[in-house]
């Protein structure tokens, strides 16, 4: 077996260049991506006529058996053992024991430039929907408790310092809502992210007439990179994710710091549940909030990934440099973090305790100066004027040792005539009163914070109809998006004369359909079973073809009221009707 390169050297690396340069620890965790795309390339060589039917059974059969063996070692190790420098070099090796000289065709015209490339963006695609899904469960017990603990009233802090009354489930949708945004901003990252870079070798592009467009498509992208040099070179996609995964571990974090301040004794609104508490070696009394104070600390460490990788970008030259190896060990990195965080975060969200008469007591009569400001307001008074009438009351009660509402009166009366009778000032000193009047959008009224729980109850609601299998077995949305536009062509292509494909294929059976694509639901595979019993009917083959581009021209308008599957298509990321289109 021929190594990856070094037929002009004439010595071998030195050890310690070995270990600076390997990366098998790291990116042994692509071996199924690996394996993927060299599936992908084999067969794009075979239907381009440049690998032959026997080697190219023998390359897919031997990367299943790589597979199966590189997955049993890591399910009994937790590594693999191997003396290659990286998981190409393992996969290649590996795959001459089973399929012989045929495995010395799999890398033709292909680079480890654009091979790592495409491993990195598969497993991406693949990967970061968990962390959508993490965010939405966070989201989704934030909004659970607003709705059921939607009558307590804590204070509300600026500068940590009491401001106003505000709803405890106010204080927590505030977080929701910034996590949601966090949520739309990684599915924007998708269409950016879905652009297949096989075939643009190792600078120059692909010296053989393959197909790239169907290559991406078998590989579930839903384009191909427009520039070899680019898709080489261009780490835009980690950099992106990076800094998202920054931005999201800082919400994080105030989440955390929040929490773990209410959570003091010295405030003493919440408890953490045991689960989510350590204790101290020392002092046996000591509830200490770790598991939020380790979430506020990996906001600095994945803000710092993103600058050490932004800076090792910058005055690179054009196309691949090694520097670019350090992508994937701090891609895993920043992952597993944010992704351990966000479950942290939600069982920690989960079983704490609200105490809502604690939340009660915190709040102080001052934290009622706005609202007789606005008293005065309402009876025509300026608000500069009323502002600076309330700060007057404010010093003569603290003169006087007393707040506001033991304030006498006619200490009011003296300041200010429009503060009116004793009933109407006293009448201001109302806890629900106070936080009711808030009813604009984003309020702290009781209306208003309904109006964000269904606001963001309909969203999830969305969100979940968006996906079709259960977490260990997620494909990403753009890659389902793909393959039920793939399914529709492939229905309307089985009915048309014009299009080279067995008749015979439109008497499959449900079941026969559903073995032909396994991993789509039943429930579509009925939808694009119950089209094909229609075009067996009268329905004439150009007509049906003819009907179906005018119906996605026109965005699925009529398909769309009768068929659950064009609304799953219509609820796919911005940009995917026109890729489908």
């Amino acid at each position: 077996m021929y190594q990856l390169w070094g037929g002009c050297f004439e010595e071998e690396p030195s050890k310690v260049l070995r270990r600076l340069n390997d990366s098998l620890p790291i990116d042994s965790r692509l071996f199924r991506e690996d394996i993927q795309g060299s599936r992908a390339w084999a067969a794009e060589q075979n239907l381009s006529g440049f690998l032959s039917k026997d080697d190219h059974e023998a390359i897919q059969d031997g990367l299943n058996k790589v597979e199966k063996e590189i997955k049993e070692e890591f399910s009994k190790d937790g590594r693999l053992e191997d003396s290659e420098e990286d998981i190409h070099a393992v996969v290649e090796k590996r795959l001459f024991r089973y399929a012989g000289d045929a495995a010395l065709r799999l890398h033709t015209a292909r680079s480890r430039n654009d091979q790592s490339a495409t491993d990195t963006r598969l497993w991406m695609l693949t990967s970061l929907p968990h962390l959508q899904i993490s965010l939405k469960e966070l989201i989704s017990v934030l909004v659970n408790r607003a709705k059921s603990e939607i009558d307590i009233i804590m204070p509300g802090y600026t500068h940590l310092q009491r401001a106003q009354p505000v709803r405890w489930s106010h204080f927590l949708l505030s977080h929701a809502w910034a996590l949601r945004d966090d949520v739309i901003r990684l599915k924007e990252q998708t269409t950016r992210l879905s652009r297949c870079p096989l075939g643009s070798g190792a600078i120059a592009g692909c010296a053989l007439a393959i197909d790239r467009a169907r290559l991406a498509h078998s590989l579930g992208f839903q384009d191909v990179t427009p520039n070899s040099m680019f898709a080489v070179s261009s780490r835009d996609h980690f950099v992106e994710f990076f800094n998202w995964a920054s931005l999201c571990s800082l919400h994080l974090s105030k989440i955390a710091e929040d929490l773990i301040i209410y959570s003091s004794q010295e405030f003493g609104i919440i408890r953490l549940s045991d689960q989510f508490s350590t204790g101290s070696s020392l002092m046996p009394q000591k509830r200490n909030p770790d598991g939020l104070e380790l979430i506020r600390g990996a906001a600095g460490l994945l803000l710092g990934n993103a600058m050490a990788f932004s800076c090792t970008l910058k005055g690179l030259p054009s196309t691949y440099n090694k520097d670019l190896q350090s992508d994937k060990e701090l891609l895993f990195k920043s992952f597993d973090k944010l992704n351990d965080c966000l479950k942290v975060a939600v069982g920690t969200v989960a079983t704490m305790e609200i105490n809502s008469k604690r939340a009660l007591a915190c709040l102080d009569p001052g934290m009622l100066a706005t609202d007789l400001a606005h008293a005065l307001v309402r009876r025509g008074v300026p608000f500069r004027r009323a502002h600076h009438l309330v700060g007057v009351v404010l010093r003569r009660a603290a003169a006087l040792g007393v707040d506001l509402q033991n304030l006498h009166h006619h200490e009011y009366y003296n300041i200010c005539p429009e503060f009116g009778t004793k009933e109407e000032l006293q009448s201001i000193f109302s806890w629900e009163t106070s936080v009711e009047q808030y009813t604009s959008v984003g309020g702290t009224a009781k209306a208003a914070v309904n109006l964000q729980l269904n606001m963001l109850r309909t969203w999830l609601d969305a969100e979940e109809k968006n996906y079709y299998f259960k977490p260990n077995r997620m494909i990403c949305t753009v890659r389902i998006g793909t393959f039920l536009l793939l399914a529709l062509t492939f229905v309307c292509r089985v009915s048309s004369s014009e299009y080279n494909v067995n008749p015979d294929l439109r008497t499959l059976s449900e079941e026969e359909l559903t073995e032909l694509v396994p991993y789509m639901a039943k429930e579509y595979m009925r939808h694009i079973h119950s089209l094909m019993n229609a075009q067996k009917a009268d329905m004439a083959s150009k007509r049906m073809v003819t009907e179906t581009n005018a119906l996605i021209d026109t965005k699925y308008k009529t398909w769309k009221r009768n068929a659950d599957l064009i609304n799953s298509i219509l609820a796919l990321p911005k940009g995917m009707n026109d890729a489908g289109r």
